[in-house]
């Protein structure tokens, strides 16, 4: 019983270390395919991922994230900063001094 609790655990929390990587990456105005974010971050639902980043990184007006279609037909997704230079985020990720 005690192992399963602790599995529980580390699958949560290997979720939120996934999920803030993949949001640096994005944030330092990288572009990510699902198979990129297979690969790189180990993402299993990148769909799913990318909804939930847009929607908490949206809701602040800040950051937006947007979607295209690279050489090979497969989407890519990015970030774009609309915020201010003092966001702690945006100092964080290097996008502001």
């Amino acid at each position: 019983m005690t192992t399963m609790s602790k599995m529980s655990t580390i699958s949560v929390s290997n979720e939120g270390t996934m999920k803030r990587r993949v949001l640096d990456h994005l944030a330092k105005g990288n572009t990510l395919t699902a198979a990129q974010a297979s690969s790189k971050f180990g993402v299993k639902n990148f769909r799913a991922l990318i909804s939930n980043i847009k929607s908490q990184v949206e809701s602040y007006g800040n950051w937006s994230v947007y979607s295209d279609t690279n050489s090979k037909g497969s989407t890519m997704y990015g970030m774009e900063f609309d915020g201010y230079t003092d966001n702690p985020f945006a100092i964080r990720a290097g996008l502001v001094d």
